[in-house]
């Protein structure tokens, strides 16, 4: 049987002896940490792992998801459950799909230095340096696509020397192409109308009478589109 390389790496300050080859978020784990926040679907897609790491005689200070990124030896490790942005609160029915709407509530958009740090640090591999450019020019519908795979990690914020919070422009995008600009589905209008009109109601309330066991295999077994 191969032996098992182990690395040191430290938690909060305390040291830990891990095998190498595991993620931050595993090896956390075979410390002993019990994660019930901060994990979400370990597979890089949710953005709730955000970490901040040092390694020893290195001067960067660097970051990246536990669930996507591997120990290494004199690995310094800090979890942050969110990034702490400046989020601007809105209703999206009063603004309109433009540039100005945007800068109204990132005007710190403007302040981009084109340095592409927050595109090199984004785990989804996605073009942030181009859809703030998109924002910028009031190109909506653009910086909605560019930015449609973000998981909203804040990671690309945390590199930012202009202190924008990218993300939070990406999902605005995204918000006003959504309700101004994406013409409206006619199938989902036709089921909204008809859970108004009471269509479902029965079917709604028989649910709710069935045990646990009883929902999983209607859920394990239901009809899914193709």
């Amino acid at each position: 049987m191969p032996q098992v390389e182990m690395v040191d790496i430290y938690i909060m300050g305390k040291k830990y002896n891990v095998p190498e080859s595991l993620t931050i978020m595993n090896a956390m784990e075979f410390a002993g940490y019990q994660l019930k926040r901060g994990c979400g679907c370990r597979a890089g897609f949710c953005g709730a792992c955000a970490t901040v790491y040092r390694v020893a005689g290195d001067y960067e200070l660097k970051v990246g998801l536990a669930c996507q990124t591997k120990v290494e030896h004199d690995m310094y490790l800090a979890q942050i459950p969110f990034f702490p942005a400046l989020k601007g609160l809105y209703d999206i029915e009063e603004l309109a799909p433009t540039a100005a709407s945007i800068a109204k509530y990132y005007p710190e958009i403007y302040r981009c230095i084109g340095c592409n740090s927050c595109s090199k640090v984004c785990p989804q591999d996605l073009n942030v340096m181009q859809y703030i450019g998109f924002a910028q020019r009031g190109d909506i519908v653009r910086c909605a696509m560019e930015s449609f795979d973000c998981i909203m990690c804040g990671l690309c914020a945390s590199r930012c020397p202009a202190h924008i919070a990218q993300y939070y422009v990406s999902i605005l995008a995204r918000r006003l192409y959504g309700r101004h600009i994406l013409p409206p589905a006619g199938h989902l209008q036709e089921r909204v109308r008809e859970i108004e009109e009471g269509k479902y109601d029965a079917e709604f309330e028989k649910l709710t009478t069935l045990e646990l066991d009883a929902l999983k295999e209607l859920y394990n077994n239901r009809d899914m589109e193709k």
